[in-house]
């Protein structure tokens, strides 16, 4: 082998050394923003937690969400993420408002600031970024108030692979109801998970009321020559 190709494909073999562009401690564990050459990777006390490899599913949440509602003016986002949901809801014109809830301050100080492109020029008119406990707002006890026609949970990775022990309740029928309490008639629920997980489904259809709709919507994904499948459930309130 040539002495030049020789070194090309050295350096095409070579791994990619992250950079760290952000990191925090905050009461829920520590706060990691990097890139790794062109990819951008979160990880939420020591867990890896998203990247933007395959976007599809988070950008699912959005759509399969606003195609259900004939008018989605104001939305409820819970978990800023690296922001692929929020932006795909921002997207759809018809949409007048979206409320981002976010529990790491340094994620939602970071969008603000622009540490990424992926995360930049989120909160605006249409747009605002809060720093609250998801499970606080739908207790009506924080953070922006009112009722959604869309609220969209992805603050975990789903009931069976919590990164946090303590976000089980969003998967659970009391917070579930307060979920479905602050729909408008006609809303939508839609909550990510990481996983089948018919327990909770099972907790949506004891919250649902007699006009209520329930639906699991399963996303294959394949990556790094694996197949996963993810989840969204759904609860579309009666009239």
């Amino acid at each position: 082998m040539p002495a030049l190709v020789a070194c090309a494909y050295a350096s095409r073999m070579e791994p990619v050394v992250p950079v760290t562009l952000g990191r925090e401690d905050t009461p829920a564990g520590e706060v990691v923003l990097r890139r790794r050459g062109e990819v951008l990777e979160l990880f939420v006390d020591g867990t890896f937690t998203m990247d933007t490899v395959d976007t599809s599913t988070e950008v699912l949440l959005a759509t399969e969400a606003l195609r259900r509602h004939p008018a989605p003016g104001r939305v409820l986002v819970g978990g800023l993420g690296l922001g692929f949901t929020t932006r795909a809801v921002l997207d759809d014109a018809r949409v007048r408002h979206v409320d981002v809830v976010e529990l790491a301050e340094p994620l939602v100080r970071w969008a603000r600031e622009g540490l990424a492109p992926e995360l930049s020029g989120l909160e605006g008119d249409r747009c605002a970024l809060h720093v609250e406990d998801v499970a606080d707002v739908l207790r009506r006890g924080a953070g922006p108030s009112g009722c959604w026609d869309l609220v969209l949970l992805d603050v975990d990775n789903g009931p069976g692979f919590l990164v946090h022990p303590g976000n089980a309740d969003l998967y659970r029928t009391p917070l579930l109801a307060r979920a479905r309490g602050v729909l408008r008639p006609a809303g939508v629920l839609v909550v990510w998970s990481s996983h089948a997980a018919p327990d909770l489904e099972q907790h949506l259809r004891r919250v649902a009321g007699p006009q209520d709709r329930i639906e699991e919507t399963v996303l294959e994904v394949a990556r790094d020559g694996r197949t996963f499948h993810y989840a969204l459930y759904t609860l579309a309130r009666g009239r």
